[in-house]
């Protein structure tokens, strides 16, 4: 018993000084101190609410789309806007006061070549070219070249049938037509239709005077006396006239006769059967139909 106390002495020795060594060596770490947070200040606070108000104000636009920045980059939507000017303005105009007005005095020869061929063979754009003194000028070219009351009279006397003119047309080069209109129809040069919803001037013909004729009071006192039927009459006293109303010569489609099939006829002339039975069986051939 002896030599197993020394060696559970000497181990418990060889373990207390291993002990010692690791605690030695340990180190130990400082326990963090707690750190306070800062508080919000207001100033940060205001500006997220700013921030927040501004995300809030902005319109929605999608990304895939180009800014709408009033000007077209697109070489036919210069041709529009010089075409717009043009309608304007009553006199005609140089090449290079439309660039000015389009704002395209520094762009590249070649895209000023192309605006120019394009407006040369515009069918709303007259071209003057270039004469002796005067520059080559560019005006609107509207569907009646009618600007004044002496041309519209001019033009609707021309005319070699009775087809009124449309307003609508006339204002294409003419946009104050509607008050000379007027004040013709007022002086009994023209015909006017109108439309009933603003009463603005829609066609209008020439009022020829040469057919404008007075009716003697006799014959109107003459028409006045004849007596119109009532309207729920009218359409006997017409038939007792002889005219008679459209709806009553309908045409009636006949109906189609569908053509029977003949009946098969029984067999004359068959073979006699049963002769051995003459005397007993009956003749019933009289009733045969």
């Amino acid at each position: 018993m002896s030599y197993l106390q020394n060696k559970v002495q000497s181990f418990n020795a060889n373990l207390g000084s291993v002990a010692g060594k690791i605690s030695n060596k340990r180190t130990v770490a400082p326990s963090p101190q707690p750190t306070a947070s800062p508080a919000p200040s207001a100033a940060s606070d205001t500006s997220k609410n700013e921030l927040k108000r501004k995300r809030a104000d902005l319109p929605h636009v999608p990304f895939s789309q180009p800014a709408d920045t009033g000007v077209g980059q697109h070489i036919m939507t210069q041709v529009t806007y010089a075409i717009e000017h043009l309608k304007k303005r009553d006199e005609p105009q140089t090449f290079a006061a439309i660039l000015e007005y389009l704002s395209m005095q520094t762009r590249e020869e070649s895209y000023k070549n192309a605006l120019e061929k394009i407006l040369i063979k515009h069918e709303k754009v007259n071209y003057e070219p270039k004469r002796e003194g005067h520059p080559a000028v560019f005006s609107f070219r509207p569907v009646h070249n009618i600007r004044s009351a002496e041309s519209l009279l001019r033009y609707l006397q021309a005319q070699h049938t009775a087809q009124g003119l449309s307003v609508k047309e006339l204002r294409d080069g003419w946009p104050d037509a509607e008050d000379t209109i007027s004040k013709l129809e007022t002086e009994g040069k023209l015909l006017v239709t109108r439309n009933k919803k603003d009463n603005h001037a829609r066609m209008v013909w020439p009022n020829d005077p040469s057919l404008n004729f007075e009716i003697d009071d006799e014959f109107k006192a003459i028409w006045h006396k004849i007596k119109l039927p009532e309207p729920a009459a009218l359409a006997d006293e017409l038939e007792k006239e002889g005219l008679i109303p459209a709806n009553k010569h309908r045409i009636t489609k006949k109906p189609v006769k569908t053509q029977e099939k003949p009946k098969r006829k029984a067999r004359a002339g068959g073979k006699t059967t049963n002769v051995h039975m003459a005397g007993v069986l009956r003749d019933y051939s009289h009733l045969k139909k």
